[in-house]
């Protein structure tokens, strides 16, 4: 996860990005688990803890663990008066440093494609959570188009540009399914999580969605003046502006649960 450490080092600006999105398909997330209160939560990729303050918000945990490969998103995390009962701490989803049968629950948001070895992740939130205990993910379907920023995504295609992601593959509902099934895990269910995505103009909508995080940050940062004016224009033919100047679309994301045998 070092590689998703790197890209989104900035908490501040990633949560003019994604943060009220994030938000909003994770308070369906959690109420799609249901899960009791009191229990011992692990949160592997935690960002800037957009998801650690609903998690805790929604579920009244008696603790949460909550990791993440970078030092810049946690400083973040840890500014959020909601998130203050969380530990929040430097860790890779790949090598949890902690013993098995640990926790009572396991949650990634938004992670999953960032991480090199996905498989590897969920055999590890597997191993710390005890018998009995849940597994779940929830990922923006990349392949399907439901990134809140998919625009910006299909800009870039109409250039020919690309940024890609470690693991695009892990976002789709069949490549998890397959994860949570190798890792042992039972009771396996998975569901679409739809959200909209609005803005008050195509200003607002650009000055939150092009900012310069992540792999498309990247691609933005090598571009030329005249690539970038080509950018914007293209930026521009992808959103649906309403006759009041404003844009809504919709963004999905796929999710999936399963238990810890025993």
């Amino acid at each position: 996860m070092s590689d998703a450490g790197a890209m989104f080092n900035d908490g501040k600006v990633y949560e003019r990005m994604m943060g009220r999105w994030s938000k909003r398909v994770g308070v369906q997330f959690l109420d799609w688990l249901d899960p009791p209160k009191n229990l011992k939560w692990i949160e592997a990729g935690c960002g800037n803890g957009a998801f650690t303050e609903e998690l805790i918000a929604h579920c009244a945990p008696l603790a949460v663990t909550a990791l993440d490969p970078s030092e810049g998103q946690l400083k973040f995390a840890r500014t959020r008066p909601a998130a203050k009962m969380a530990k929040f701490q430097i860790g890779d989803a790949q090598s949890l440093p902690f013993p098995d049968n640990t926790f009572d629950a396991a949650v990634m948001a938004l992670v999953i494609t960032f991480i090199p070895d996905p498989a590897k992740a969920v055999r590890e939130l597997t191993r710390v959570v005890r018998p009995g205990g849940t597994i779940a993910t929830y990922m923006w379907d990349i392949a399907g188009g439901g990134l809140p920023v998919a625009p910006v995504g299909r800009a870039f295609k109409a250039m020919g540009k690309d940024y890609s992601r470690v693991s695009e593959t892990a976002s789709k509902r069949e490549v998890m399914q397959s994860l949570w099934k190798d890792a042992g895990l039972q009771a396996i269910e998975t569901r679409v999580i739809r959200i909209t995505v609005n803005f008050a103009s195509f200003e607002d909508f650009y000055e939150s969605s092009v900012v310069p995080v992540g792999p498309a940050g990247q691609v933005l940062a090598g571009m030329s003046p005249a690539e970038r004016k080509e950018f914007d224009a293209q930026v521009r033919k992808q959103v649906p502006i309403a006759a009041d100047g404003s844009i809504t679309y919709e963004a999905f994301a796929n999710a999936i649960r399963g238990k810890v045998p025993g």
